[in-house]
Formats: C-alpha cells, structure tokens, sequence
C-alpha cells in the first residue's frame, strides 16, 4: 500500500551500514497537522538512500512510502515495529504540490461573529 505526504524537511541523517547487504537512510518531515506539527522519521533502503541528496533541511518535499509493520518476539515478549519506508522524494512545487504562500495568512475559521451565519449551531 503507498502513501504520499508534503511537508519540510527537517533533518537528513547518514547513511547506515546495518550488515554486511543492508545499509539506511532516514530523515525527518515537519509536517502541518492543525495547531500542531509533527516530526515523522522515514526511512530509505539500500539504492534508494540516494534519494535524498538533491534536498536540504527546509526544502518543501513530497515524499512517496509505504507503510510496513512486523512483529519481533524476544525473550517471550513480542513488539511491533511501524517503519514509513520511503520510495521516492520529489520538490513538492516539481511534484505538482503547494507552493509556500510569500506570506502566512491564518487559517480560515469555522466559527464567525457575523450576524448573517445562518448555521444551526
């Protein structure tokens, strides 16, 4: 199953060599969610880990995963573990994304002062 996100990159680590065929690369997307902001790490795998040279930390990106999850049993004790397994980045404005606005507006709001709102509530 694949997703796609946008949002600004907010960090990019190095590139990991877990074992001997299997190296990483994770960064983290500043995302909007409302009046907060979520930080969501994903992660690039073996030749894919490339992806995201051409970007740096405040670059507006849009980000294709997918979303993968297994469970992990030590000790008798099973875990679970969600991975965001990035496939491809591209510029969000190259992608067909938003474009930062030149200057911040507020949020439209669903509640209004006017006299005229007709709504029931």
């Amino acid at each position: 199953m694949s997703f796609d996100i946008q949002g600004k990159l907010y960090e990019v680590f190095e590139e990991q060599q877990v074992s001997e065929k299997f190296r990483k690369r994770e960064f983290v997307l500043e995302i909007p969610d409302g009046s907060f902001t979520q930080y969501c790490k994903f992660q690039l795998t073996q030749d894919k880990c490339n992806l995201i040279d051409n970007y740096k930390p405040g670059d507006e990106v849009k980000v294709t995963f997918n979303l993968t999850g297994k469970p992990f049993t030590k000790n008798g004790q099973t875990m679970y573990f969600t991975n965001l397994q990035a496939w491809r980045v591209e510029g969000a404005a190259a992608a067909g994304g938003y474009n930062a606005p030149a200057q911040e507006s507020a949020a439209p709001s669903f509640y209004s002062s006017d006299a005229d709102n007709d709504l029931p509530f």
